[in-house]
């Protein structure tokens, strides 16, 4: 979104073609939601979690001055009109002054005993996410009017309306007065609505209002544009010029990926375009040429490993030497980290230990270790930070890619702490110490994709 001026002329098509017939759904400028909510990876502070563990004021309308100089900033990158820049400013001054004092007002009513901040927390969360949406929205529609396009901000955040809609009622609310042959569309990823997007999908909610506007309009595809190509690993992390682009893959590949922290698409919206019969494509923005990958619930016409992402986890070791034969430790282990909304990544045990890889800190492991040694007073608890790669394909039978990974990481002097892999062949996952994690995908990657690729190109020479 910080570069959407430099797609006027491609991706929305005002340089020549029928722009019209499509409906583009957008998120918010890079970093904003940071600041609204938490930094997604460092977990620093935004607006939210200033708001949420405040002992004065000061912390969080700090937090929000800061939105409002980012959001200037960023569209004043994408516009280059006065009026435009008037309006958008007037814009954000609107929204981020409405939504500090919805919360003065709101933490002046739970001074009185009736009342609970904490019952309130997740709409507040909900209506901070909004105004990063509806900023881009509105910026967007702006500069494409200005370049003579019939585009309309459809605003789904709810702001100042009262109703109580579904998420398909707050869709079809919107969409019902707009001609998409006609017109240009540019939607909020955010959408408020009965169910609450954030009380499941958290920050996943705009590929949820995607997927289902999709399914609602009949779209004939579904198109996610990125800033790269969906390709066999981090370009920034292994080179461009060494990833390769995937062109096609299965909603198996997918739901892997996502596991690992690298979502193409959430699992709950790629059910629902699945289920609608929607297929969905993954594009370059910046190469409006190139069909991008295809996902799709085709099989594999051949085994091979198609892509290799990593994460930090923290691996939760439970060593008990009564377990044997003995049940319920697992259950104990799972509600636990039900409670705490700790995410599995992958799991392993044998017949005194059970070790969680986890998606989570430091921080919330402390608490899951003292309720867990609660349970179990003479259990061995550890929590330790780790890092964990998974290669991935829809099909990597007989390709030997748990013994042929092992001796890549020996070659490349790493050390793998663990390696699993299931009879089902579309994964293989390796442990890590936290420094090994970026080294141990380069070495995986040139020997699983650059390797066979350039052996390929001498076969053909």
């Amino acid at each position: 979104m910080a570069r959407v001026n430099e797609l006027r002329e491609t991706l929305f098509q005002t340089g020549g073609g029928d722009p019209y017939g499509r409906i583009f759904v957008v998120s918010a400028f890079g970093g904003i939601t940071n600041l609204l909510l938490e930094h997604k990876k460092s977990g620093e502070p935004g607006v939210y979690a200033q708001f949420a563990n405040a002992d004065n004021d000061h912390g969080w309308h700090d937090a929000m001055d800061r939105v409002v100089t980012a959001m200037v900033a960023a569209h004043r990158k994408v516009l280059d009109h006065s009026a435009d820049m008037e309006r958008a400013n007037a814009f954000v001054r609107d929204r981020t002054e409405g939504a500090r004092n919805c919360l003065v007002d709101l933490h002046r009513l739970c001074g009185y005993g009736h009342f609970r901040l904490s019952e309130h927390m997740l709409q507040i969360r909900e209506l901070l996410s909004g105004l990063g949406e509806a900023h881009s929205s509105f910026v967007t529609t702006l500069m494409l009017q200005r370049a003579g396009l019939n585009a309309r901000c459809v605003d789904l955040s709810g702001w100042r309306d009262d109703a109580d809609l579904s998420l398909d009622e707050r869709i079809n609310s919107a969409m019902d007065q707009i001609d998409p042959a006609t017109e240009m569309p540019i939607v909020t990823g955010y959408a408020q609505c009965r169910e609450g997007l954030m009380r499941e999908f958290d920050r996943g909610y705009s590929e949820v209002t995607f997927s289902r506007l999709a399914a609602l309009t009949g779209a004939r595809e579904a198109t996610i544009h990125k800033e790269f190509h969906l390709c066999s690993a981090d370009p920034n992390l292994v080179g461009v010029d060494l990833v390769r682009k995937l062109g096609r893959t299965n909603y198996d590949v997918a739901d892997q990926m996502s596991n690992m922290g690298m979502e193409a698409i959430h699992p709950k919206a790629a059910k629902t375009l699945r289920q609608a019969d929607v297929p969905l494509r993954v594009r370059n923005a910046f190469e409006p040429h190139d069909p991008g990958t295809l996902i799709d619930d085709q099989p594999a016409e051949e085994a091979a490993v198609e892509i290799l992402t990593g994460l930090d986890i923290i691996a939760l070791e439970l060593f008990e030497q009564d377990m044997v034969g003995v049940k319920g430790y697992d259950t104990t282990i799972l509600e636990t980290l039900r409670r705490h909304n700790v995410r599995i990544v992958s799991k392993v045990s044998n017949a005194n230990t059970i070790t969680h890889y986890l998606d989570s800190s430091l921080k919330v492991m402390r608490r899951v270790e003292k309720d867990l040694a609660h349970h179990y007073p003479s259990a061995r608890i550890l929590a330790r930070p780790m890092s964990m790669v998974s290669v991935i394909g829809r099909d990597l039978g007989g390709l030997s890619v748990l013994t042929h990974g092992l001796r890549t990481i020996a070659d490349a002097g790493l050390a793998a702490l663990g390696a699993s892999q299931g009879p089902r062949n579309v994964d293989v996952q390796f442990i890590f110490e936290r420094d090994d994690l970026q080294p141990a995908i380069r070495a995986l990657h040139r020997s699983f994709i650059e390797v066979p690729a350039a052996e390929e190109l001498r076969k053909v020479a």
